[in-house]
């Protein structure tokens, strides 16, 4: 049984379940092990996409909001934490199979750990909803897309009352970027513009799960963008399920690009990126703001589909394919350096090999620097899930094949034009898998190109070092100035293209390498450091930063309006 709302109410839906913190201890007052006398532990699994990642920032930051830390990462990799939470996806057929897979798993850890609790939320729960503790009836707390900030408190209930606790909303209850965030990253963020999505495309169970489009007012979030710059971070990526679409809640059609505008003016933020636009809203004047605003980078995801009229008419997709390219032509117009990736669907229902054929017509006409490409896998309560003519396995298959190997040889081919290319690239906190034996640093380019670069022999030796302490050598105070930090921009020339990256080793051959230091990195170091128990919390930036978060990403509060 689940819950109907607004408003929302909780419904116990399995069987008493023994906990090992007692009962007393309230979402608000947690600051204390049962036996350990230790702060409660917490890991957030995302599966899906980058408004899910966002959406698991929330709920971290709700539950240390609530007095839970997070767990060490050999403990969160082994799932040893007294909460477990689950953020699920539900947009393809596998979803389902990757919950259950992780929640089996979970099963024989929680067996062994008394009192851990395991909640699941997302979309997936918002569309399955209680069915999930009645396949998973070890899990305590099921919540939806709707209702985000009610983990917490689902969390004590379902340890109070010992009993499993579903609460889904039916619409949204508290715009989630109001919510506490804790952020993995200081020196990039995501910043939500809007949820939902007024689309009706046939084969989406986005528009079911996560409801009409919510847009934020432009002035809660600039103040987001502020708060993030003023924490150290110096690139933002705008978030939304069709970005482009912003402002019609507020009867505001060029409000997207005028967004763009002001956020790319917002002092010290050096990066705007957005995601994701759909070819249908997209005009001129969002391709005149980010051709004329210096800090929106020169990269565009824009999601194809399919490049068949007649598949495009069947998906709901109010675009044409001429459209679409006529697009792309404008766009690099405006930006020849541009990088334009896509999204592609192959084995749509009743999808000709005419069909298909138009669509390798298409993906070859757009150079596309990488796509993100699916087979079609029918989604109950989607239009396209009771179409006819559902192709078989084998056919979809062997298009996909097809297909990817079409996009690998573009990608190539379009990666190889970067070679001799100088570059600035921001150092990410991630590194590639040869890294530390290539002793290469990773990061993007302004096109959103990942790119693994060559330091110079002289500190080579600084990126193997490490101490007692287990502080990463990048994050010493007497860092070598030529060995960047994350967050740092080293500007580079690409020696080599492959399809998937670039590699600028130009450092090794005499060639451009420089450091620019920025706030960004003195944050990601003053972070490590006091995760170290090298500095106190609270270490403040240099180069005019606010106060780092220390031992632990950023953690936002609710963003203020700015006041004349």
């Amino acid at each position: 049984m689940t819950t109907t709302s607004p408003p929302p109410t909780s419904v116990p839906t399995a069987a008493p379940r023994t906990t090992g913190l007692p009962a007393s201890l309230g979402a608000a007052s947690l600051g204390a092990d049962a036996t350990q006398g230790a702060r409660p532990t917490y890991v957030v699994r995302t599966l899906g996409c980058q408004m899910n990642v966002h959406d698991s920032e929330h709920m971290a930051g709700m539950l240390e909001a609530a007095g839970y830390a997070p767990a060490t990462a050999d403990d969160a990799a082994a799932s040893r934490a007294d909460v477990v939470v689950i953020n699920t996806c539900a947009v393809r057929e596998n979803a389902a199979s990757r919950l259950y897979g992780n929640l089996g798993h979970l099963a024989s850890v929680k067996a062994a750990r008394p009192g851990m609790q395991i909640a699941v939320g997302g979309c997936l729960a918002q569309k399955d909803r209680a069915g999930i503790v009645e396949r998973a009836p070890w899990v305590d707390v099921v919540f939806g897309t709707h209702n985000l900030d009610a983990l917490p408190v689902l969390l004590e209930r379902s340890r109070h009352n010992a009993e499993a606790q579903v609460e889904i909303a039916e619409s949204l209850q508290v715009f989630p970027s109001t919510l506490p965030t804790r952020r993995e990253s200081v020196y990039a963020g995501w910043v939500s513009i809007s949820v939902g999505c007024n689309n009706t495309c046939t084969f989406c169970i986005v528009p079911h799960l996560r409801g009409k489009e919510r847009d934020r007012r432009p002035g809660e979030i600039l103040a987001e963008v502020e708060a993030l710059v003023a924490g150290g971070a110096i690139e933002v990526t705008l978030l939304g399920q069709n970005v482009n679409s912003y402002g019609v809640e507020f009867g505001d059609r060029g409000a997207f690009a005028k967004l763009l505008r002001a956020v790319g003016a917002v002092p010290g933020l050096e990066r705007v990126r957005f995601t994701s636009p759909h070819p249908a809203a997209f005009t001129d004047d969002v391709i005149a703001a980010m051709a004329e605003t210096p800090t929106v980078m020169p990269q565009l995801h824009m999601p194809l589909q399919s490049g068949s009229d007649r598949v495009l008419r069947a998906m709901r997709r109010s675009y044409r394919s001429e459209k679409f390219l006529g697009i792309l032509d404008r766009v690099r117009a405006a930006m020849p350096d541009a990088a334009i990736t896509t999204d592609v669907i192959v084995g749509f229902p009743g999808e000709t090999e005419e069909d298909f054929a138009e669509t390798l017509r298409v993906v070859e006409a757009s150079r596309f620097t990488s796509a993100f490409t699916f087979q079609y896998s029918p989604r109950p309560g989607t239009a396209a899930a009771d179409l006819p003519d559902q192709l078989p396995k084998a056919v979809v298959q062997e298009r996909y094949e097809r297909l990817v190997a079409l996009q690998e040889a573009v990608s190539t081919r379009e990666n190889e034009r970067q070679v001799g290319r100088v570059v600035e690239v921001l150092v990410a906190e991630g590194s590639g898998r040869k890294d530390g034996a290539t002793h290469r640093v990773t990061g993007r380019a302004a096109d959103n190109r990942l790119v693994h670069l060559a330091t110079p022999l002289a500190v080579q030796a600084g990126l193997a070092g490490d101490d007692s302490t287990g502080l990463d050598p990048r994050a010493r105070p007497d860092v070598h100035d030529d060995l960047p930090r994350p967050g740092d921009l080293v500007t580079v020339r690409v020696t080599h293209a492959a399809p998937h990256h670039l590699v600028a080793d130009s450092s090794l051959a005499g060639g451009p390498y420089a450091v620019r230091r920025t706030r960004s990195g003195d944050a990601w170091a003053a972070r490590e450091r006091a995760r170290a128990g090298l500095e106190e919390d609270g270490h403040g930036h240099g180069h005019g930063g606010g106060a780092a978060a220390a031992g632990g990403p950023v953690v936002l509060p609710m963003p203020s309006l700015r006041r004349p």
